[in-house]
Parts: C-alpha cells; sequence; structure tokens
C-alpha cells in the first residue's frame, strides 16, 4: 500500500503526527506482512500550535521540542530539498524530514538557511554540492508550490494529512493506536479491492 502525508517541516503538530503514524505503520507490516510505503508532500499549516498542548502531545510520543528557540522560517526550500530527496527513495526523504524536524524544532536552527538544508542532506547521505547548487536555483520551487496548491484543493485543514491508496484519508493528529486501527481498516477494504480484481 502506498500513502502520500501532507506535512510542513515547521509545524510541530505534522512531527508528532508522523511519528505516530509511522510507528502505527510498522505494526501495521507486522500485522499483515503488507508494507506501507509513505511519501511527503507540502501543505501549508492552518492552525497555529498552542505550545503547551502540543509539548504534551510531543513528550507522550517521545518527543522532547524545545519550543522557546525555534526560529520562525518559511518551508520552501526545505521542501525543495525534500521533493528532490524522494527521488533517492522514500526512506532517504523521511531521513531528511526527520532531521529537519529535529533542526528546526529540538535544536533552534533556521531551517531556511542554506547551509542548515545542505548539512542535513549530506548527513542522510545525499550529496552536498549537489544540494548547494539547487539550493542556490529556482529548481523544485514550481513543484513545491504545486504540492502546496493540491494540499488546498484537497481542503485540508489539519496536519499531518494522510491519503491512503488515492482513496482513503486521515486527518490530524491521531493516537497511535487510532493509527493502527485505522491503517487496518484501510489495509483490509484496500486488500478486498485488490483481491476481487485478480
Amino acid at each position: 500500500m502506498q500513502a502520500i502525508v501532507f506535512c510542513d517541516v515547521t509545524d510541530p503538530w505534522s512531527y508528532v503526527g508522523v511519528v505516530r503514524l509511522e510507528r502505527a505503520a510498522a505494526t501495521l507490516t507486522i500485522l499483515t506482512g503488507e508494507p506501507l510505503e509513505l511519501s511527503y508532500r507540502a501543505a501549508v499549516p492552518s492552525r497555529l500550535a498552542e505550545a503547551g498542548e502540543v509539548a504534551a502531545a510531543a513528550r507522550i510520543t517521545g518527543i522532547e521540542l524545545n519550543v522557546d528557540d525555534v526560529v520562525p522560517a518559511d518551508s520552501t526550500d526545505a521542501w525543495r530539498l525534500l521533493t528532490w530527496a524522494a527521488e533517492s527513495g522514500g526512506p532517504v526523504q523521511r531521513d531528511l524530514l526527520h532531521q529537519l524536524w529535529r533542526a528546526h524544532l529540538l535544536e533552534g536552527a533556521d531551517v531556511s538557511d542554506p547551509l542548515v538544508l545542505a548539512t542535513r542532506a549530506a548527513l542522510v547521505g545525499l550529496d552536498l554540492e549537489t544540494a548547494d547548487g539547487l539550493l542556490a536555483s529556482e529548481e523544485y520551487r514550481d513543484e513545491v508550490a504545486l504540492q502546496r496548491e493540491t494540499a488546498a484543493s484537497l481542503e485540508i485543514t489539519e496536519l499531518p494529512h494522510v491519503v491512503v491508496e488515492s482513496r482513503w484519508t486521515l486527518a490530524g493528529v491521531q493516537s497511535q493506536d487510532d493509527y493502527v486501527q485505522a491503517l487496518h481498516r484501510t489495509y483490509s477494504a484496500w486488500h478486498e479491492e485488490t483481491a476481487g480484481g485478480e
């Protein structure tokens, strides 16, 4: 099964939700033997995170947010880099996304700074010079704009927003258990359809 996850680098709710979703996806694979392949797309956060609320939710998930040191940032360049990273495979894009979340939400780094972005790209095995060149150009800017337009056209209001097999959706942060149950229901419906079509 494949899923697209609309989220944002600067949105702590996206970070918390995606961590829970990824753990739930791993649980689903253990239960069913079916991997859930996740890819990530840019969306603009529609609600401001209330620091205390999101920090508490993060702590339950095992994430210690450092909200006091967060540097406000435009995530466009981060998403240009993430769109490029996706060409190297889902796991590379995922690892870079997590690096950027850590940089922004835990370490107080500026994720609109090309040096911060290129360094994080290198940490996940991407070529530093290529990353530098990309960030100095306009490459992937249109793709990121299209991702955000797609999110807007889907009237996404809560992040993360998950679309499984272009049909089933999960909106907003859920508990890990709720994600597991929702993914399992989706898997059952998807498996029934694909088995019926053989």
